[in-house]
């Protein structure tokens, strides 16, 4: 299976603090992969570190964007990454307060603009408001119709149902089926895995190490899925 992006011997250290103990992630190309941990096992930062907004104390992101040959892009910030084609959702700050909603989506062309609003008609009202007025579901849907209306090929999304209705949240799973059927890839940071999502992989992190990594349907997967193993004393 083609590999999209992958961390290796990731380290991500806050003051004294490490985050990420030596993670190994291999996100596969065109996939649809759940990371999964409690609140604290480090899939935020394990998603920015991928997309170059949290550095690496040690190890390296290896970025291979459909090709079969993997490049070091480990030295490269956020924003040139995005030039590669990642597209970053983060759980909290997804939108920037001062713009308005039809700002966030100016970027995408025509075909693109009318995508996004078809997704989420919500936003059809709300175009000339600035995003920092928005309700915490609303500028979720802002920073949701611009990644999956845009261009880029990786899209990682965290807990992307927060503030957001079920309904809602059905639509961007659909989605999320559609982008991965046309050959984008997806990971998808949350604390359990969302009902109905038929994920092809899913990794469990767990106090900053990866404790189960496989195929949802293994049936070693089952004492992982409800949340992080239990602690050994």
């Amino acid at each position: 299976m083609a590999v999209e992006i992958a961390l290796d011997r990731a380290r991500v250290r806050y003051g004294p603090l490490e985050a990420l103990h030596g993670v190994d992630l291999r996100i596969p190309q065109a996939r649809l992969t759940v990371l999964l941990g409690r609140n604290g096992a480090g899939r935020s930062t394990a998603l920015h570190a991928l997309a170059g907004t949290e550095p690496l104390a040690d190890g390296r992101v290896t970025w291979f964007g459909g090709g079969p040959h993997g490049r070091d892009i480990t030295g490269l910030g956020a924003f040139r990454r995005a030039r590669m084609g990642v597209a970053l959702v983060p759980a909290e700050r997804a939108v920037f307060p001062s713009l308005s909603v039809a700002d966030h989506l100016s970027r995408l062309d025509a075909s693109a603009h009318a995508a996004a609003l078809e997704l989420f008609p919500e936003l059809s009202r709300l175009l000339e408001r600035r995003a920092g007025t928005l309700s915490g579901g609303e500028q979720q849907m802002v920073a949701l119709a611009a990644a999956l209306a845009g261009p880029s090929r990786l899209l990682l999304l965290d807990e992307l149902g927060r503030g957001l209705a079920e309904p809602v949240v059905a639509r961007v799973h659909a989605a999320l089926a559609a982008a991965v059927a046309t050959g984008r890839t997806v990971l998808l940071a949350e604390q359990a895995l969302p009902q109905g999502m038929a994920a092809d992989l899913v990794y469990v992190l767990h106090r900053g190490s990866v404790a189960f990594a496989g195929e949802p349907g293994d049936r070693a997967a089952a004492a992982f899925l409800g949340g992080a193993p239990p602690d050994r004393t």
